[in-house]
């Protein structure tokens, strides 16, 4: 493994038994990582596994400076849970009208070419009224502010994005707990905008590197530095693209609520909905010190916090409750994590492997989505008890509807 004081790994058992492999490739990157100045410390989740720059369920603390790829370009991707008034029996016979419902009210897959088009899962005709209404209210004024020192990013997709689940491994479920209560649970993140912020600020961090003669043992980990103003822009940027994250998953939530409510008149939502960001960067405080924390695929667990961790399509999923463990600099998981990249759960895997490995789950079964079948994810009850001094579980779900980006 490393043997670096910086870095705690969570993948095995108080008798150093390995739970979960993480892959050589994804070691290498902390291993590179923790060799910069500004690192102080850093935690990987049970679920990472190789990402671009920094790796995917690392949490990176830094001093006087961000790595904008320790974020990623989905900024603010995350995750919302809500628990209704339903029980399993309330629920029809077939839940294929359920979902197809869903999939007509909350736009999924691929945009064209800006083009909103239901074809490719956008908005059919025009924005609703009440999409436009969130952001000329919540993030039009900050926007504008975005522009003044950024025109660039007037070309990226956002008015058209918001309220839109996009695609790859975001999803929009309808689970039972332990006790046959239904929830409704959705991820997703900046859409984008946030895709085009955190390009774009990769680039310039690297273009400082440059400037500066700074040599890295990966160029994608360019970092920006506090006191210039790339670094004031792009905290800026991520802070503004982690509130349109946060009101894009609330509006997907109202409106699936709203689909549901089609077939389920009495649905309503019973407590308060659990909401929180796996892709984003926070100034906080670890082992007496400020420092700028980046979860690239983490959630945050302080003592109390309430989460969520999904498994992949087929598997369970957990609300739980963080432990305030400082050694992971109060975070953990955020998700099952990949085992296959995608192009190799393609080459691996059939529809039938899909189908067989997602029964009685209502969801697409078809070549399309095979990269995301169980097989393409770790366990995720290793995932979890690899991280058991992190969190504590509140309920398990199982998922009986999946709509898929």
């Amino acid at each position: 493994m490393i043997a670096n004081e910086k870095v705690q790994i969570f993948n095995r058992d108080s008798r150093d038994n390995e739970i979960v492999p993480i892959q050589a490739g994804a070691i290498e990157q902390v291993r590179q990582t923790a060799q910069l100045p500004i690192v102080q410390n850093i935690a990987l989740m049970p679920d990472a596994h190789v990402g671009i720059g920094a790796t995917v369920g690392s949490v990176i603390g830094t001093t006087n400076a961000i790595i904008p790829a320790a974020v990623g370009v989905d900024i603010g991707c995350g995750m919302t849970a809500a628990e209704t008034n339903l029980s399993a029996s309330d629920l029809p016979d077939s839940l294929a009208p359920l979902r197809g419902s869903i999939e007509r009210n909350v736009p999924h897959g691929r945009t064209g070419g800006g083009k909103r088009t239901r074809d490719v899962g956008g908005w059919n005709k025009e924005i609703p009224e009440e999409v436009c209404s969130h952001w000329h209210t919540k993030l039009a004024k900050g926007f504008n502010k975005l522009l003044d020192r950024n025109p660039d990013l007037k070309r990226a997709n956002h008015l058209s994005h918001l309220g839109t689940l996009g695609t790859g491994n975001h999803f929009i479920e309808v689970c039972l707990d332990e006790n046959e209560t239904v929830w409704v649970m959705l991820h997703s993140g900046s859409r984008g905008i946030g895709n085009r912020i955190g390009m774009k600020f990769i680039e310039l961090a690297k273009q400082d590197m440059r400037r500066h003669e700074i040599n890295l043992p990966d160029r994608n980990l360019a970092y920006l530095q506090e006191g210039t103003k790339h670094f004031t822009d792009y905290v800026m940027a991520v802070e503004w693209a982690q509130r349109f994250a946060f009101l894009n998953r609330k509006i997907m939530m109202n409106r699936t609520i709203n689909a549901i409510r089609q077939h389920l008149r009495q649905v309503e939502i019973v407590s308060e909905v659990i909401e929180c960001h796996h892709n984003y960067v926070a100034n906080e405080r670890h082992y007496g010190q400020n420092m700028w924390v980046t979860r690239k695929g983490a959630l945050r667990a302080r003592r109390g916090d309430v989460g969520i961790i999904p498994g992949s399509m087929g598997a369970k999923s957990y609300i739980v409750r963080g432990k305030g463990y400082e050694h992971s600099l109060h975070s953990c998981s955020h998700g099952a994590g990949r085992a296959l990249s995608r192009t190799e759960a393609r080459k691996r895997y059939s529809a039938a492997d899909l189908q067989a490995q997602t029964v009685g789950v209502e969801c697409r079964k078809d070549h399309n989505v095979v990269d995301e079948l169980p097989a393409a994810y770790k366990d995720i009850d290793k995932v979890m008890e690899a991280q058991e001094d992190l969190v504590e579980i509140v309920h398990t779900l199982k998922q009986i509807v999946c709509v898929k980006g």
